[in-house]
C-alpha cells in the first residue's frame, strides 16, 4: 500500500498543469476513496486541489469526522487554520487539519504559477460532503 501511495503522489505531481483553472476557484477532484478494512466505519479519501495562478478556495470547514493531512505537490500554497498564523507551504511540505477546524485561507501563493496539493482525509465512511462553506 505504501508504494501505491508513493506512485499516486508521483503521478499527481507530474499531471499536466494545463488541467488547472487559470484563475479563481480551485479545481477539486477525488482521486481515491477506500474503506479502511482495519478501522470499521472509516475511509481514506484523496482529494487533489489544483490552483491556477492567483487561485483560491473560499473559507471552509470539513466533515465533522475528518482528519486531513495535506501535502503540496507543486508550487506554494498559503493556508490559515483556525486562529493560527497564515503560513506558506512549498512543494514537499505538509500540514494537517483536525476534526472541526476552520480553514480560513487556502490559496495559491503565486500570481503567475499553478499550485497543487493532495489532501488525504480519514473520515467516517458515510460522510458524503467533505467541504462546506464557512458558517454552515
Amino acid at each position: 500500500m505504501k508504494w501505491q501511495f508513493t506512485i499516486l503522489v508521483a503521478a499527481l505531481a507530474l499531471a499536466p498543469a494545463a488541467a488547472v483553472a487559470q484563475s479563481g476557484e480551485a479545481k477539486v477532484s477525488i482521486v481515491f476513496d477506500h474503506v479502511l478494512p482495519n478501522v470499521p466505519g472509516k475511509s481514506m479519501k484523496g482529494v487533489l486541489v489544483e490552483y491556477g495562478p492567483g487561485g483560491s478556495s473560499a473559507a471552509h470547514t470539513h466533515a465533522k469526522s475528518a482528519f486531513i493531512y495535506a501535502t503540496v505537490l507543486e508550487g506554494a500554497v498559503r493556508s490559515k487554520v483556525n486562529d493560527g498564523p497564515e503560513k506558506t507551504y512549498r512543494r514537499g511540505e505538509s500540514f494537517y487539519e483536525m476534526p472541526g477546524d476552520r480553514h480560513g485561507v487556502s490559496a495559491n501563493a503565486s500570481a503567475t504559477a499553478p499550485a497543487k496539493l493532495l489532501a488525504v482525509f480519514v473520515v467516517d465512511t458515510n460522510e458524503k460532503t467533505l467541504t462546506m462553506p464557512m458558517g454552515h
